[in-house]
């Protein structure tokens, strides 16, 4: 079963020009076969086609079910982009699949990408939804600044100490650090910062630990970027599964 992505329908019972050539001519879906939509908010629809055009694909909604995440906490991954983008793309990809909510790049003192084609995750993104299943598609942030993002995380961080976000740093600087696994705990909001090929600044890790995020390591192998990302990603959500 192949999933269509349909943002608007509430307002629209028809695919989107590029789901429609996709689902007509690439799928060969013809008028009276049922398809499965979702809105990308966690609501899944059974619908028929009633016109099976390969621009505007039309379809009458059956059924809609809400679905529950497979996990009851938020992952945001904060990722600086790496200088080939094909392996940003890629732990874009399997941070879906595995679960995450939400992507922020990030524009560090290190960083040696300082421009992102938003457009090309997005669609990376929604394809790697539709491959996993899932209804719920991870949101993504423009490239941010490093100094903005750990202050606008931290202005975030309101709740008791066993209720607020927890902020994680992962680095390779030599000093005190807890594994990842051992520091989630389970259930609470979590949000890991990946730095580039060069790693953070130590200015950058320090100014995080002044604003209450905990360091972190991700084992005892020195890990490319979008490998971190994806240790990262999937350890958060394997200890809360």
């Amino acid at each position: 079963m192949y999933l269509f992505y349909t943002p608007d329908i509430a307002r629209n019972h028809c695919l989107s020009e590029e789901e429609s050539a996709h689902c007509v001519r690439v799928l060969r879906y013809r008028e009276g076969d049922t398809i499965l939509l979702t809105d990308g908010r966690g609501t899944t629809y059974t619908a028929r086609i009633t016109k099976a055009h390969p621009k505007a694909c039309e379809f009458d909604i059956l059924t809609s079910e809400h679905q529950r995440k497979g996990h009851d906490f938020h992952l945001h991954i904060a990722i600086a982009p790496t200088k080939n983008i094909e392996r940003l793309e890629w732990a874009v990809e399997k941070c879906v699949e595995i679960g995450v909510d939400e992507i922020t790049p990030l524009l560090c003192r290190f960083s040696e990408r300082k421009q992102l084609r938003l457009d090309r995750l997005e669609k990376i993104i929604l394809s790697a939804a539709k491959q996993s299943l899932t209804p719920y598609l991870p949101k993504l942030h423009e490239l941010t600044p490093y100094d903005d993002f750990i202050r606008s995380m931290a202005a975030q961080n309101v709740g008791t100490a066993a209720t607020a976000a927890q902020r994680f740093i992962a680095h390779c600087y030599k000093e005190d650090k807890r594994l990842l696994r051992d520091a989630i705990e389970r259930g609470r909001d979590v949000t890991v910062l990946i730095g580039p090929e060069g790693d953070f600044s130590e200015q950058e890790v320090q100014d995080a630990l002044n604003l209450g995020f905990i360091p972190v390591s991700l084992g005892n192998s020195r890990l490319r970027t979008e490998t971190a990302a994806i240790v990262a990603c999937h350890t958060a959500i394997l200890l809360n599964e």
